[in-house]
């Protein structure tokens, strides 16, 4: 169980409040924190099934495979069928391409993300130097006349 720990780091933000792994992607992706067990599992293991990921994180299997699809639906997992398995329905392993391009995967979308929001506040926070739009402010009392 130790292998698939979320460290309980955390970031402060400017509200007072502190965020978290878990926190994060779930902003930006929208993953809950079993989406995170499960990707974090993944990416700190080789391929590994939905019966592994059941007994390694104690989750059930409908929580396992809401997660998997959901990862795999964001690209941040991948589905690979199991070698050797012919008989039957075909078996499955789940893996990430690798921690490292995971890590850089998910870093970019956060840049890309913190980007995006940083253009938006900047364009609902800018000011329109109109004519009409300062003399509405003075009218308001915002701009003091000269």
């Amino acid at each position: 169980m130790s292998q698939t720990h979320i460290s309980g780091a955390r970031v402060k933000l400017p509200s007072g409040k502190d965020a978290g792994l878990v926190d994060i992607l779930s902003f930006c992706y929208g993953l809950s924190e079993t989406d995170v067990q499960v990707l974090v599992a993944l990416a700190k293991a080789d391929a590994k099934g939905t019966e592994d990921l059941e007994e390694d994180l104690k989750l059930s299997k409908a929580s396992i495979n809401r997660s998997l699809n959901k990862l795999l639906e964001m690209g941040l997992v991948m589905r690979i069928k199991e070698p050797g398995n012919k008989a039957g329905r075909p078996r499955y392993l789940y893996k990430t391409r690798g921690y490292k391009e995971l890590k850089e995967k998910i870093l970019e979308d956060i840049r890309n993300c913190a980007e995006s929001m940083a253009k938006l506040v900047d364009q609902e926070f800018s000011i329109s130097e109109t004519s009409e739009d300062i003399a509405s402010a003075k009218n308001q009392g915002f701009v003091e006349s000269k």
